[in-house]
């Protein structure tokens, strides 16, 4: 989304927020004037950046989990919800991405160099057994060879790009002419963002699903409009199949990782997801996935059985696997 002249950008609103939050929620009602002169912000500003923290808590956002805030008499209060005050367990992954993500937010001017979040990370760096000047080798996930420079190359010199696509949602290929607008990496995988003449519409691939990629001699004009911000990876048609299914524990990080329409909390732990499904493969996988921990309460009922069934048919006793 392309921000307009004059007005700040979401992300640093963000990072001066997240900057503001532990130092005033450790220092007992500062002054406002205190905290607009130390993280260089005026007080209309400020005032909007603490309104947002009324939004801000965990699931089902009822007011126990909600960060509170209080502004009277010239100074600011910022009270944690107790869900905040829990020891965290984290695996060494999330560990040194919460490391990562506090050093980014201790560079923010204004920030407490010596404050809880500093404390924190030092101990945490501590137990990863890491220090502030190492670095971290991040992975990217393998792409065929060449492929990501074809595709590269087509996105810098404005040439069109023949490719052979396999589609997960579908489960099938397919040989399409795309015009590469960007490619770029995020969550450790490679995508381009381009128009696909095949569906002559803006469409969004994984390179490491293309087989195939061959630069063509035909030149396009990039609209003005692409952005350095990532598309939205998934996003569900209004016209798709909609499907009503009841989570249990071990399936909420369905409601947590996929767009939905709507969330309920039912009796027993349950959460009722409202969600829409454009392609049988994609919700074939995610009902193997979840197995017996989701019902279909609305919906095509037959769609996880069916999968199950041509599994086990793949594998019955005496069929070669493979």
């Amino acid at each position: 989304m392309a921000v307009a002249m004059g007005k700040e950008r979401a992300d640093a609103r963000l990072g001066r927020l997240l900057a503001i939050v532990p130092w005033v929620a450790a220092n007992d009602g500062p002054a406002v004037s205190e905290v607009c002169r130390r993280f260089g912000v005026d007080e209309k500003d400020l005032l909007a950046d603490l309104n947002l923290l009324f939004m801000c808590g965990v699931y089902p956002f009822t007011p126990d989990v909600l960060i509170d805030v209080h502004v009277a008499d010239g100074r600011v209060w910022i009270s944690m919800a107790d869900y905040f005050r829990r020891p965290l367990r984290l695996n060494p992954q999330e560990g040194l991405a919460l490391a990562s993500a506090a050093s980014a937010f201790l560079a923010v001017p204004g920030a407490d160099a010596g404050g809880a979040l500093a404390t924190a990370l030092e101990k945490l760096q501590t137990v990863l057994g890491v220090g502030a000047d190492d670095g971290l080798e991040v992975e990217f996930e393998a792409v065929p060879s060449g492929i990501l420079e074809a595709v590269r190359r087509g996105a810098d010199t404005h040439r069109k790009v023949q490719i052979s696509y396999y589609s997960f949602g579908r489960d099938g290929h397919s040989s399409r002419v795309v015009q590469p607008w960007r490619v770029f990496n995020t969550g450790g995988q490679w995508y381009l963002n381009g128009w696909c003449q095949l569906a002559e519409a803006e469409r969004l691939f994984r390179v490491d699903r293309i087989g195939k990629a061959q630069l063509t001699d035909e030149s396009f004009t990039p609209p003005s409009t692409v952005t350095a911000a990532a598309p939205v990876l998934y996003q569900p048609n209004p016209d798709d199949p909609r499907f009503v299914l009841d989570l249990a524990p071990p399936a909420h990080w369905i409601a947590e990782q996929y767009p939905n329409e709507h969330v309920e909390a039912r009796p027993g732990g349950i959460l009722r997801v409202t969600l829409r499904a454009g392609q049988r493969a994609w919700l074939e996988r995610l009902l193997l996935r979840a197995g017996q921990h989701v019902d279909v309460v609305e919906g095509d009922p037959s769609v996880g059985p069916a999968a199950a069934a041509r599994l086990l048919r793949r594998y019955r006793p005496g069929r070669p696997v493979g």
